[in-house]
């Protein structure tokens, strides 16, 4: 059930008893009793409240703080990044045309190595025909001309194809040289290239890195932030809960100090000639037992009588003669019994397994009121025995 419907069905059902409940068979002195403790409660944790959502603010102004610098440093290292990874790509390519080229010069020199040893050869062979050739064959070339021009041709002929096959050599020869040390300058920059693309691609998975820690980070502290914001508007809502909660249980209180007096004068009037029970001793104890807790501040909050450890079922005995005003069940207490002793004076008998009076009815000192259990707010069996002077609670140690 959520804490605000809790909360405001408690309210109503204070409020229903208020009103319906008849005056002489309430437990007025225990009803303010726990009004009033409710609202002291409930102011302690409005502050408490109050101190968490400062410190809740202080956080997410911080953690906020921290995103929106994340938030620069992000935007910062993400260009970065998007220029090195455009620098890697534009090297990544410049280097695979580099590849390439290297590739095809090689084949060019491949090829051009080819061609140089067969013009080299072709030249050879025509130098060593012409060493070997014999003067009959020079004088077959003189008389086979028809004329003088004609003999000037083709001695001319024969000069321009030794030369020309000579060029043809040359020229080869220079195309492979040049295309060595073309092909040599394309390896040195593809090495440099290389190099130079693997320094990029470390820098670029570095800032990457970097970029996806801080994006994490800033993941985490949205994160927090928006837990911290969820809390904060949880205890706004409570703190708005049990501020109205308080006002309404003010009121309550007013109206029940106001009863409390109204009945205890009316059963000191009832009870003239009984003589008002001072701290002298003159209570019996409920049970027979060793006090587990003793009156007084128990983990911040006030523990207002004491606890008597006794077995389940052991019967309870009334500390003092006097009239029943409250026998039933209220929360944290369990099932309760308080009995009104005349002049102010009343005890409370809380967390019985079982009561054997009633409201309105008369007890006298020793009889059997209930017995010992663990009803409500119980961690084991015992008694809580209070004593209220004029409905505040006091040590019950000095009226035992």
């Amino acid at each position: 059930m959520p804490a605000m419907t809790r909360r405001l069905l408690v309210s109503a059902c204070l409020v229903l008893l208020l009103v319906a409940a008849p005056a002489a068979g309430e437990d007025i002195v225990g009803k303010k009793r726990s009004i009033d403790a409710r609202i002291a409660q409930l102011h302690d944790s409005i502050a408490q409240t109050r101190e968490r959502e400062d410190a809740l603010k202080g956080e997410i102004a911080d953690v906020t703080s921290r995103i929106r610098g994340l938030e620069g440093q992000v935007g910062d290292v993400s260009r970065q990044l998007a220029t090195l990874e455009d620098d890697l790509s534009l090297h990544r390519t410049r280097l695979a045309k580099l590849t390439e080229l290297f590739e095809l010069q090689s084949e060019r020199l491949a090829f051009l190595q080819r061609q140089h040893e067969m013009a080299i050869e072709r030249r050879n062979a025509r130098l060593v025909a012409i060493y070997e050739s014999d003067d009959a064959d020079a004088l077959a070339v003189v008389l086979s001309a028809e004329s003088f021009d004609q003999l000037l041709d083709q001695l001319d002929y024969m000069k321009q194809i030794g030369a020309l096959d000579k060029r043809i050599a040359a020229a080869v020869g220079e195309a492979k040289q040049a295309m060595i040390v073309a092909r040599a300058h394309t390896r040195r920059t593809r090495t440099r290239v290389e190099s130079e693309t693997r320094a990029i691609a470390v820098r670029t998975d570095q800032v990457r890195s970097v970029r996806d820690r801080l994006v994490s980070k800033r993941g985490e502290l949205s994160d927090a932030r928006h837990q911290k914001l969820v809390s904060l508007s949880t205890l706004s809502q409570e703190e708005r809960e049990e501020v109205s909660e308080a006002q309404a249980l003010l009121a309550q209180s007013a109206n029940l100090a106001a009863r409390i007096r109204a009945a205890q004068a009316a059963a000191a009037a009832r009870n003239s000639a009984s003589t008002p029970r001072t701290g002298n001793g003159t209570f019996i104890w409920p049970v027979n037992g060793p006090v587990t807790s003793p009156f007084g501040w128990r983990w911040g909050r006030m523990h207002e009588g004491i606890d008597i450890g006794a077995a389940t079922g052991t019967p309870i005995a009334a500390s003092g003669s006097g009239t029943v005003i409250y026998a039933g069940w209220m929360e944290g207490y369990g099932n309760l019994v308080v009995i009104d002793h005349g002049g102010g004076l009343a005890t409370a008998y809380g967390h019985q397994s079982a009561i054997a009076v009633s409201n309105g009815q008369g007890v006298t000192q020793g009889q059997t009121i209930g017995y010992v259990g663990c009803t409500g707010h119980c961690f084991g069996p015992h008694v809580h025995f209070e004593v209220r002077v004029n409905g505040a609670p006091v040590d019950p140690i000095g009226y035992l």
